[in-house]
């Protein structure tokens, strides 16, 4: 534990040295122009944060600290007998922003292995709920109520010297991780499996312990787990979960509060809730045409049907990539390898090939290429977990992994607290006649 402090101080102390030089020599420096259409819409692509963990390329995909998906899956260690990545190297990973050896990812699955346990009101308050509550209401309420456990909170109303805040947010970020599977699988089992809870194997990894909570023994599954919560975990600094939980905690909001608050963003259908959709989605579409094996002739009848009618076909486009998403490459990879002859993965491949040309005969789409959320359901069902609405729940528990690890840089390198400057559209107006500047505080 003091090993991977020590190391990630160590690096954070560098970065810090090297920003500080960056903005004495280059802060007055402008880059680039912010459009009125984006100040409108979102405010798509204009830079406006550093995230140290990954950097999305809009042609090759996500980067973790300057490696693609592929390369990762080569050089980041693996459990024994396995061949997908460890989780727990990647988030080395984005802490130090070295690849971790062997020892390394081992370590780290000890250090949440002693921090995992969940205290007993924790599972009370989630039992308060009602057994209908969506599984991701349930989620965030179990970690606000983990929020009494929070090292961050206690040493601030104590008086903490603002150059300890990365530590407290350093073993905040470690216990909540070290949990999740834990409340996650807690809520899983209590919601569909009539309350039959599992108890933890602490003789497992990080996702192959999360595998076994859930109730799926099979060794394929918890390698799935491992791929999905690697590939799931970051997606640089300006998506809804990620942009929450660096925006609250520029508040000195605690990382219980702060990921709490990101895991609300990533329940929302436009970001997290995207892979329920799709699930969702090929479920009516199987219905709709009475085959489990639709041709591929079906597909594109049923894509161009629910287009007429006004609506998107999920899992398909992204903000910023302009190809086919390397998770979902990742995903396809693993189905052709362990599942080649499943019907419902074999639909998802069918609707890869019908659905980009389709899109792109429209004329005004800027990606008709699949994201990750096209493919992740489909896994799933082939082990069995058909609860659809779960799905968040496990993209929270990976996007964690991220979103933390960035946090801690928050703290680390004194990031302040963001407060962007807003105006009104009479202020525009104005602006636009040449009557006031619309530059403010």
């Amino acid at each position: 534990m003091a090993d991977i402090k020590a190391r990630f101080r160590k690096k954070a102390d560098e970065v810090g040295a090297e920003i500080k030089d960056l903005l004495k020599e280059h802060g007055s420096k402008t880059i680039g122009e912010v459009q009125l259409s984006q100040i409108y819409q979102g405010m798509r692509g204009m830079t406006g944060l550093v995230s140290e963990t990954s950097l999305l390329d809009s042609q090759e995909g996500i980067r973790f600290r300057g490696y693609s998906i592929p390369e990762l899956q080569k050089k980041l260690p693996k459990a024994p007998g396995g061949s997908e990545p460890l989780p727990e190297g990647l988030f080395y990973l984005m802490l130090v922003g070295e690849l971790p050896n062997d020892d390394d990812a081992h370590t780290v699955t000890e250090l949440w292995q002693r921090r995992s346990h969940v205290p007993t009101h924790v599972f009370n308050t989630i039992e308060a709920l009602p057994i209908n509550t969506h599984p991701m209401t349930q989620f965030v309420v179990a970690i606000m109520a983990l929020q009494t456990e929070s090292q961050f909170a206690k040493k601030y109303a104590a008086g903490m010297n603002k150059k300890d805040y990365w530590e407290a947010a350093f073993d905040d970020s470690m216990d909540l991780i070290a949990r999740l599977p834990r409340v996650a699988a807690y809520i899983y089992r209590r919601k569909y499996k009539f309350g039959e809870h599992i108890q933890p194997n602490g003789l497992l990894d990080w996702s192959g312990n999360f595998a076994h909570m859930l109730g799926f023994q099979d060794e394929s599954f918890k390698e799935l787990m491992r791929l999905y919560m690697t590939i799931h975990a970051d997606h640089e600094g300006g998506n809804v979960s990620a942009h929450t939980t660096h925006l609250v905690g520029s508040a000195l909001s605690d990382p219980y509060l702060s990921f709490a608050a990101g895991m609300n963003g990533l329940a929302g259908p436009l970001h997290g809730l995207a892979n329920q959709e799709v699930i969702k989605w090929i479920f009516d579409l199987r219905e709709d045409l009475k085959t489990e094996k639709p041709a591929k002739e079906q597909i594109e009848e049923y894509v161009k049907k629910t287009l007429s009618e006004g609506k998107v076909v999920p899992g398909y486009g992204h903000a910023v990539l302009r190809k086919t998403d390397p998770r979902f490459t990742a995903q396809m990879e693993f189905g052709k390898k362990h599942m080649p002859d499943d019907p419902l993965v074999q639909t998802v491949w069918n609707i890869y090939e019908a659905v980009p040309p389709i899109l792109q005969s429209l004329g005004k789409i800027k990606n008709p290429w699949p994201n990750v959320d096209a493919h992740s359901g489909a896994l799933l069902v082939h082990y069995g977990m058909k609860e659809y609405e779960f799905y968040t729940v496990l993209f929270g528990v990976s996007r964690a992994l991220g979103v933390l690890a960035s946090l801690c840089w928050d703290r680390a390198l004194g990031f302040a607290l963001e407060r962007p400057k807003s105006v009104t559209t009479d202020l525009v107006k104005r602006w636009l006649k040449g009557e006031d500047e619309i530059w403010g505080e």
